[in-house]
């Protein structure tokens, strides 16, 4: 019976101690050099292209050198890949899921040492990096028993003289594009889907966290899993993930990331291309614009914890964040009061200091675009609060912003940092409608003591995560299965009961039963 990873317990001091440990570890290697190279057939491939990967605390620290594959790599990978789809498919699916089984109780036995590289390359802080790898622990161990639930094939009706079975088969070969904001979560259960379910996979991982990336592969061959089922191919995005996109010989692509991105690979993998065996299917999850709403009932300590964690844990780097709040009635100046006061005690400081909460953003690019997005919204809005965050490293302040039109683009825009626009509504009726308006649906709050309005919310307002009267990011794989609809994606929610389904083909055979006799075998 599936059972979700617990979070390390960080008042205990020796689980303190066991991540400043793995800390100093990895700064060691930091200062050796850590390199990560392209993976086809299970073995590291040399490329002259390279760059480096830094610390967002620090940007002056590399945390290590990442060689870029290119065009040829990428051809190459998925020359490998499809010769060896006939075969995994094939090994029994009781097999893979040992496999993927073996995998999360490798995460477990190294989270520390996982859990110190998030929060040096990805700048995540103690928690939020510790909840990375248990997330992915739960992706292996949850597909690992969903494969076992959907892989025996299943008789279908009991008409006399017939029998019918109904089972899937794999797609054959995947495409695995993957963000930096939960790099070795979102990594591991997009890849491990595709594998357990007897797919080969190329991993093309963001830039930023590309070591990240190059640790999971590690762990997924030491768990078992054939070097020529998987590819690890850090590189261009415009050139690597673009030519597998639309390369004829795959057959699904599997991305998290921005909706530009997410648009132009379904666009591109509409296209049909010659020697092209399958339709390609798209897996995609786009991003949010989620909206908090805080009706005049709402216990306002909640409210204030829900929506303070919401939006600015990890720097508002989730696609779930908080983004927009709506409080509705006369509550609204003590709320934004309140909000402010609290957002003002937050701790903002490197990733790898335990007593931090608001860490930098992951790269100076991102630092750059929120800070000009910051200072054109506030010559045309009215600033809450402002905080303040160190000289040194990819720091952005947590800023709020008040009575923001619902037209302002910073109300319809999704940012990606720890910005929130709050408004005033008359009604909860209104409030749901200011939270509707959003071409994204993928997570909303709600807090209220109002049996009649929480029906409301449940009824109308429209996303795929749902949160009451408590905070609206960290869903938990198989409780909170994750996932949107409207411009926030395409596809089933990761970590819950369909997700695994769409690696597949479903398959029914029909025998006539009523054959007089069997032929000899030869």
């Amino acid at each position: 019976m599936f059972k979700n990873e617990a979070l390390t317990d960080f008042t205990i001091e020796s689980n303190r101690a066991k991540f400043r440990e793995a800390l100093t570890t990895l700064d060691s290697k930091i200062k050796s050099g850590i390199v990560a190279k392209p993976m086809i057939g299970g073995k590291a491939i040399s490329c002259s292209a390279k760059i480096t990967s830094t610390d967002p605390s620090d940007p002056s620290i590399v945390v290590g050198t990442v060689e870029h594959a290119g065009a040829a790599e990428a051809e190459e990978a998925l020359k490998v890949l499809n010769a060896a789809a006939l075969e995994w498919r094939n090994v029994p699916f009781q097999k893979r899921a040992e496999i993927l089984k073996k995998a999360g109780n490798i995460m477990r036995e190294k989270k520390f040492e996982i859990n110190a590289l998030i929060c040096r390359e990805a700048g995540k802080p103690w928690a939020e990096a510790d909840g990375d790898t248990a997330e992915a622990i739960d992706f292996c161990d949850y597909y690992a028993e969903e494969m076992m639930r959907l892989g025996p094939p299943q008789k279908m009706g009991t008409v006399p003289g017939e029998d019918n079975i109904y089972f899937y088969q794999p797609r054959g070969v995947g495409v695995i594009i993957s963000p930096w904001n939960f790099p070795f979560a979102i990594t591991c259960g997009m890849a491990v889907a595709a594998l357990v379910t007897g797919n080969t996979v190329a991993i093309k991982p963001s830039d930023q966290t590309a070591l990240i990336a190059h640790k999971l592969v590690e762990i997924l061959l030491e768990a078992g899993f054939p070097g020529n089922t998987m590819a690890l191919l850090p590189g261009r995005g415009s050139v690597v993930g673009a030519n597998m996109v639309r390369s004829p010989n795959v057959d699904f692509i599997c991305f998290t990331g921005s909706r530009e991105v997410g648009l132009d690979i379904i666009q591109a993998a509409s296209v049909v291309h010659p020697g092209q065996r399958n339709v390609k299917k798209v897996i995609a999850e786009m991003g949010g614009k989620n909206a908090a709403i805080i009706d005049e009932d709402a216990d306002l300590d909640e409210a204030i914890k829900g929506v303070l964690h919401s939006a600015f844990g990890y720097a508002g780097q989730k696609c779930s964040a908080c983004s927009r709040a709506i409080v509705v009635g006369e509550i609204y100046e003590t709320f934004v009061e309140r909000l402010s006061n609290a957002a003002s005690d937050l701790m903002v400081g490197a990733a790898k200091e335990p007593s931090t909460f608001l860490p930098p953003v992951i790269d100076l690019a991102s630092q750059k675009r929120l800070l000009g997005q910051i200072a054109d919204a506030e010559k045309e809005l009215k600033l809450a609060f402002k905080g303040k965050v160190p000289a040194v490293g990819n720091f952005v302040p947590a800023t709020i912003f008040r009575d923001v039109p619902t037209t302002h683009w910073i109300w319809t825009e999704e940012l990606f940092g720890p910005v929130i626009a709050v408004t005033k509504a008359k009604s909860f009726d209104q409030a749901l409608e200011f939270a509707n308006n959003s071409p994204y649906a993928l997570t909303g709050g709600v807090f209220s003591r109002s049996p009649v309005n929480l029906d409301k919310a449940r009824r109308d307002f429209r996303v795929g995560n749902l949160y009451i009267n408590r905070k609206q990011t960290g869903a938990l794989v198989y409780r909170q299965p994750f996932g949107g609809f409207k411009m926030s994606g395409v596809g089933s929610k990761a970590g819950g009961p369909d997700y695994l389904i769409q690696f597949m083909e479903p398959r029914t055979i029909t025998e006539n039963t009523m054959r007089k006799g069997f032929a000899p075998q030869s």
